[in-house]
């Protein structure tokens, strides 16, 4: 669980990273830049106040009463925000950053969450997944039948996640099968009674021998097998695919 907290922990650093600098691009691309355009407009505002001031006097002292010659307007000066012209480079580069940082993630996610619910599968064993304890830890064969006694069955985690039973021989070895402990009438979790020597469903009653056989309803099917192995001495658990050593017939969660 260490290194897949560690590595979900540098992706929200990186994402925090990338959020950071799209933000810094979206404020600089509306940055102040050199040129104003409204200095035009003041020149001819100035322009336009002394000429109307000016008017009067030339039409007093002009003694044929013409017109004096009238100078035609600039042409309008295109309108911005605030007098500014912002720089379509940078907006440009803000859009690509922008989409990168939505695109980005949107890639990575999948698989770290990929990462996550796949279960880590040992290196040997016929490809089954390593058991882990009740703290997350990879059962290891010799500490486990050092830490049991003859005839126990405890729970480990075993494939897709389900609680499974393993078995300890009269002879301190570890049986060659688990046993799955969903019970397959309801889903619950089937507890291992020892004065019974059964597991014993609290949920509705249902009961399997030792070896997880149903032998009282209203469970249907008997409790489901794992094959198991050892890699790097951890205990292994991969699929029973062959018969069922119990009922003589094809496993039924195959």
């Amino acid at each position: 669980a260490g290194p897949k907290m560690q590595f979900g922990r540098k992706q929200a650093t990186m994402l925090r990273s990338l959020v950071l600098l799209s933000a810094c691009v979206a404020a600089s691309a509306f940055a102040p830049t050199s040129g104003f355009v409204g200095t035009g407009r003041l020149a001819h505002a100035v322009k336009a106040r002394s000429t109307a001031a000016a008017g009067p006097k030339m039409q007093f002292g002009n003694p044929f009463g013409t017109q004096p010659a009238s100078t035609p307007p600039p042409a309008p000066m295109p309108a911005s925000t605030g007098g500014m012209v912002p720089d379509m480079g940078r907006r440009n580069m803000m859009n690509a950053l922008l989409l990168g940082s939505v695109a980005g993630p949107l890639l990575v996610l999948p698989a770290v969450l990929i990462s996550f619910l796949v279960p880590a599968k040992a290196g040997g064993g016929g490809g089954g997944i390593v058991a882990k304890d009740a703290l997350g830890n990879d059962v290891k064969v010799d500490d486990w039948i050092k830490a049991k006694g003859p005839g126990d069955r405890s729970l480990v985690q075993g494939l897709k996640g389900d609680a499974t039973y393993l078995i300890v021989n009269d002879d301190k070895t570890l049986e060659k099968f688990g046993v799955n402990a969903v019970c397959t009438h309801l889903g619950c979790v089937v507890p291992w009674n020892k004065s019974a020597n059964k597991f014993c469903c609290p949920c509705h009653g249902s009961q399997y021998d030792k070896n997880g056989k149903v032998v009282r309803g209203p469970a249907p099917l008997s409790l489901a097998l794992a094959k198991r192995g050892e890699a790097d001495g951890k205990v292994t658990l991969a699929t029973w695919s062959e018969t069922d050593f119990r009922t003589g017939e094809k496993p039924w969660w195959k």
